[in-house]
Parts: C-alpha cells; structure tokens; sequence
C-alpha cells in the first residue's frame, strides 16, 4: 500500500531527501577537486588516488549488496536516519584522518554507511510519489548534485584552501549532525511497505529480483551509466591544472557554472521525461552526453571560457541524464521488491563508479612534466559506455507505465 501525502508533505519530504542527497554526494564530490592536493601532499601516483575516490564507491557497493539483505525489513525512517547518523560519523572521521592510509580507512567507513542513502531515498520517491509525476519528483531530489556543485564544491574548496584539507569534511559532518535532527522530527513514518500482504523472504525477494530478466537488464544500464561518468570526472581537476593551466583560484568556476547550469535546467529534464517518456529521454541524452565527455580530455589549450563551456556542458548533460536514468530503473521492479531492488542497483552503481575510477587510473599516465597522458583513451571508454546503456535502455519495460503493465515508456 502506497502512503498517501498531501502536496505540502510531500514536498518537504522531497526537500528533505534532497538534502540528505546533497550531503552525501558533496562527501563523494569533494575528494575529485582535492586531487592535486592530495597527490602533492601524500606523494600518490594517479592510480592511488583513483584507489581513494574508488575506496568510497566500492565500500558503497558492498554495503548495499548486504542492505539487500534487511531494507524491505525496517521502516524507511528508522533505517535513513541511523544509516545517516553514522554516515555522519565517518565523514568526521575523514576530516580527523592524519595520513593517506587513515584517510582511506575513514572513506571506506563512510562509503559503508553512505552507500544505502541513494538507495534508500530513490525507493522512498518511487514508493510515495505516483508514476505519472515519478520524473518531476526524481528530479528535485537530484538537484542536490547541482547544489552541492554551485555552493558545497567551492565552499569546501574555499575552506580547504584558507583552512586546510581536513576542514571540508567537518563542515559536512556539522551539516549532517543538524540534517538528522530535522529529518528525525518531520519525515512520515514510512512503513507501509512493512504490511505488504504479499511479503516474501528476504532471500526468496533478492532471488526474485535475480531471476527476472528485465532487473538485471535494469542493473546493466545502471551500472553503464554510471561507468560512463567516471572514467574522467575523477581526474577532470588534476588535467584542467596540470595540462591545461587552470589555476587553483579558478577551480571553483568548474563547479559553480556546472552546478547553475544544472540546477537551471533539472526541472526541465523532469518534465520532459514525464512528457515524451523516460527512455527516449534518457537515450537522447545518453548519446549527447558522448562529445563533452570526449572534449573533456581534449581541452589543453583552450581559453578559460572554453574550457568552462565544455565542463558545464558536460555537468548538465551527465547530471540531466541521471532524473530520466533513475525515474526509468526505478520504475522497473514491483512495489514489494522495490527496497531490495534499488539497494542492489546502489551497488551496481557504486562498483561501476569505483571500477571506473580504477580503470582509468590504470589507464592514465604522467609525462615527464608532470602532465596526464592518455586521458582521451579514458574518455572514450566512457563514450563507449554511454552508447551501451542507451541501446539497453530501449530493451527495458518499465511497470505503472500507461496502457499494459510493464510496458516501455
């Protein structure tokens, strides 16, 4: 049974998801930008800093592959906050980190507790929030990615740079600390789908999920998507500053005109997914995402304007990608094997992130002048990746879709 929310409620619930998302992907986002920092400053070659940005998403994985196991088994209140209240205590353990080893115990913890957030705040979306408007209420809740890019990025640089790496991570711990407290005393109680009367095993619901064609067809463009991204989003920094000359006062330009840009144009996306439909519009964007991404690893040279004209390109279109990309494999499992299916797609997620990032570590290399080589190469994995998650997309069939049950839209 589907809670029923008035308008207002289900707009704050929505505002409050949001934030929720903002924290835990400003904590993931702010490693990328902190690149250049850490290589100097620990002494790591590209590989162990893609292993650093990789330890998070890969815990992350691993977390939601055992959250599989219980998240159809509490309420959905109950298991955000306690999952949120200890995200928040590793992330403060991030900013405690004295060396690259702590440093790395610290983002596999956060990693651990923050992997179940997405997943737990797609299937609260999907379980309240009817078909029909899936798309415009996916894309509030995404539009944490663009303020965490407008105000979280350069905020935290901005304090890394007149403070110190560690102050970032306090600040997002702080954040956390006052986000609980408010999602403690007004989210709903979120347990309808506790009394569910048709309730399976938790082993017989992971295997129904396996079992089902279209899931892991779900789970292969999830996990493409994903892929896709960050084979160069990690390292965008540490080439626009050792390649093509951007100084480290203009880093923050990155993500200030990318996160306006997206937020500027998610709502947008939103409506159009519910309008021509989620996989067209995933697919057209999927496609299109292919020349920032290229140009990306391309842009030594370029004037700054140029070269914030293709990384704000590449923001908006990545993240506009993502509102019809989740709204889509969300809707491709039924309500009673929501929770579970969308803990498993967490994890799909968070391993592509982290073996992307990995590949391309391996794959990019220095020159003798300290520059990135072979960075094109990572990019055009991704390109690849891309094109793939949108040919599959067009094989999916999505359930509450008008007309038949299951059929695309």
């Amino acid at each position: 049974m589907t809670p029923h929310l008035s308008p207002r409620r289900e707009r704050w619930l929505l505002f409050t998801l949001a934030g929720i998302q903002f924290t835990h992907i400003l904590d993931f986002m702010i490693m990328m930008p902190l690149g250049p920092q850490f290589t100097a400053l620990f002494g790591i070659s590209n590989a162990q800093f893609g292993l650093l940005v990789s330890a998070y998403t890969l815990s992350a994985g691993f977390s939601g592959l055992l959250a599989s196991t219980y998240i159809d088994r509490f309420s959905r209140k109950q298991l955000l906050l306690t999952m949120y209240t200890l995200f928040g205590l590793a992330t403060l353990a991030c900013g405690l980190a004295p060396d690259y080893l702590w440093l790395m115990v610290a983002r596999v913890a956060a990693g651990l507790f923050g992997g179940v957030l997405s997943a737990l705040s797609q299937t609260i979306v999907a379980d309240v929030v009817p078909f029909e408007r899936r798309g415009r209420a996916m894309s509030v809740v995404m539009t944490s990615f663009s303020v965490s890019t407008v105000a979280g990025v350069p905020l935290g640089l901005f304090l890394a740079a007149h403070l110190s790496w560690h102050a970032p991570f306090f600040g997002i711990a702080l954040l956390v600390g006052l986000l609980a407290l408010g999602a403690w005393q007004t989210l709903p109680r979120l347990d309808a789908h506790l009394h569910h009367p048709e309730r399976v095993s938790v082993w017989r619901g992971i295997g129904q999920v396996l079992a089902e064609a279209n899931h892991l067809k779900a789970f292969g463009v999830s996990g493409l998507m994903m892929f896709a991204g960050f084979t160069v989003i990690p390292y965008i920094t540490i080439y626009l500053q050792s390649n093509a000359g951007m100084q480290t006062a203009e880093v923050p330009w990155i993500y200030l005109c990318g996160g306006v840009a997206t937020l500027l144009t998610a709502r947008y996306f939103g409506r159009l997914t519910d309008r021509v439909g989620k996989v067209r519009v995933f697919q057209r964007l999927a496609v299109a995402v292919a020349v920032p991404l290229v140009a990306t690893t391309l842009s030594e040279g370029l004037p700054l304007w140029g070269m914030l004209a293709i990384s704000t390109l590449l923001f908006t279109v990545m993240s506009g990608r993502m509102i019809p990309g989740m709204a889509m494999i969300s809707s491709a499992a039924e309500p009673r094997l929501r929770g579970t299916f969308m803990t498993l797609n967490s994890a799909v997620q968070s391993g592509s992130m982290g073996l992307a990032a990995l590949v391309a570590g391996l794959i990019i290399g220095r020159d003798a002048q300290g520059h990135l080589t072979h960075y094109w190469v990572a990019g055009l994995l991704g390109v690849s990746a891309s094109l793939l998650s949108a040919w599959l997309a067009g094989r999916l069939r999505l359930h509450g879709a008008p007309g038949v049950p299951g059929a695309s839209s």
